[in-house]
């Protein structure tokens, strides 16, 4: 099942950014210990223990339901490059995920809503599944009636350049030009502790 509750408990949970900017530990008091009155306690995991805590870390930063995320990295085990970079090439190739890095959206979970809602067309096409694989070079537009929409123009003057895919304002259009070197990616998550994690 996906994870649909507070991004700020889950970020001090495991002591990274889920939305991959910092927000969570700049509202309020900065707490960055788990959550819970034994939040402070220092707490040695076991081998098991540091690759499911660094799988859980990516798969709440993409907002994945545990089976999502398996069959993702089954998908990447039949991909020819390196697997942990396949896997964060899948995951970064998801329309919600392209329509988070254009822009469109400031979080995964925004970016989701608008895709379930019918906002965005793949190529002239509608479609409304967060999961679809984007292609290179597949064109990302938004709809003609969401394009005055308060969000959209909000979260674009606020947007972070990715230069793995473009979106121009004017014309309410992007494309994914390549897919994404892994120095271009969250840092906060190591991938290899990911793959043993599911190769045991």
């Amino acid at each position: 099942m996906r994870y649909t509750g507070p991004n700020n408990k889950k970020a001090r949970r495991y002591k990274y950014s889920v939305l991959e900017n910092n927000k969570e530990f700049i509202k309020g008091k900065k707490r960055i210990t788990a959550p819970g009155q034994h939040g402070a306690k220092h707490q040695k995991l076991s081998n098991y223990g540091e690759h499911l805590y660094e799988k859980q870390k990516l798969r709440y930063m993409y907002g994945l339901s545990e089976k999502q995320l398996r069959n993702t990295f089954l998908k990447a085990q039949k991909m020819s490059g390196v697997l942990g970079t396949d896997l964060f090439v899948l995951l970064e190739s998801r329309l919600d995920n392209i329509v988070f890095r254009m822009g469109i959206a400031n979080t995964r979970r925004q970016s989701r809503q608008f895709v379930n809602h019918g906002h965005v067309l793949v190529n002239g096409k509608k479609v409304d599944i967060p999961s679809y694989t984007v292609k290179v070079n597949d064109v990302i537009t938004i709809k003609a009636r969401t394009k005055d929409n308060a969000f959209i123009i909000e979260n674009l003057t606020k947007a972070k350049e990715n230069k793995f895919v473009e979106f121009d304002h004017e014309t309410m259009t992007g494309k994914y030009l390549r897919f994404p070197n892994r120095d271009e990616l969250s840092g906060q998550i190591n991938e290899a502790l990911v793959v043993e994690f599911y190769n045991k």
